[in-house]
């Protein structure tokens, strides 16, 4: 990748795309086409068609999250069948027209621009501001879903830019490339260490009621370690930088 070479990056506005964008310009890129949801409708393929033959990007950056390995949990199955479409389209017209298309495959992500809605927002974002609100509403519980025993893996947004953009300078295969940190916490550890940053002195609370889900969600990251990349943000180091950021902002009105 030449620093002048026109880039596209979908969804810039978001917490990957954001992430993807700081970093190329951090590294001295320049040449970006950037396109919001109200000027390029990505689900209409003829407006992408005529984008892409009037811009012409060298480089296209989007993300995918999760791969067909077994049989589908019931209650992703249609977000996945979806992200595994995409996957094999990248892959079929990378061996049907020689497309230079690779799949990135990153585990659960946070960071900035993240999501706090507390009705559709992911785990690690959702404690983060139960416990901070808690903490400003002088509450003696916090409350969890199921017994806090499933296993997740957690990667910095800023990690998995740098992983996307090191891939598009060094990886050239029809292999997707799982990208993560290649070890997990129990979601009741997740919990104390988010109450230990935020500075909540309540207690845990589970209710019981509510199903775990699936129990370890774990990628194997040999293959990009193989390939040099590593991540390099610690989770504890991540969530202290992510809280200090989002902390003077009220949940209710500042935060997705």
């Amino acid at each position: 990748m030449n620093k002048s070479d026109k880039i596209y990056i979908a969804g810039h506005r978001g917490m990957v795309g954001s992430s993807i964008l700081r970093k190329l310009k951090a590294d001295g890129f320049t040449n970006f086409v950037l396109k919001t949801s109200a000027e390029l409708n990505l689900s209409n393929q003829q407006d992408v068609n005529d984008f892409f033959a009037i811009e012409k990007p060298a480089y296209v950056f989007l993300k995918e999250e999760y791969l067909l390995t077994n049989t589908l949990e019931y209650s992703n199955e249609p977000y996945a069948i979806a992200k595994i479409a995409g996957i094999k389209l990248c892959e079929a017209y990378r061996n049907q027209f020689n497309c230079n298309f690779i799949s990135a495959m990153p585990t659960n992500l946070y960071g900035p621009n993240d999501n706090y809605d507390l009705i559709n927002s992911h785990v690690l974002p959702a404690l983060i501001r139960k416990f901070h609100t808690a903490k400003i509403n002088g509450d003696t519980t916090v409350e969890l879903w199921g017994t806090g025993s499933p296993m997740r893996e957690f990667l910095h947004v800023d990690d998995l830019a740098e992983a996307c953009i090191f891939l598009m300078q060094n990886y050239n295969e029809e292999q997707f490339v799982n990208i993560g940190t290649g070890t997990d916490i129990t979601i009741k550890d997740l919990a104390l260490l988010i109450k230990k940053i935020v500075g909540f002195s309540g207690e845990l609370t589970f209710d019981l009621s509510k199903p775990d889900g699936t129990p370890k969600k774990l990628l194997d990251v040999t293959k990009i370690n193989q390939l040099g990349w590593r991540h390099k943000i610690a989770l504890e180091e991540g969530i202290k930088k992510v809280y200090e950021e989002v902390k003077q902002f009220d949940f209710q009105t500042s935060l997705r």
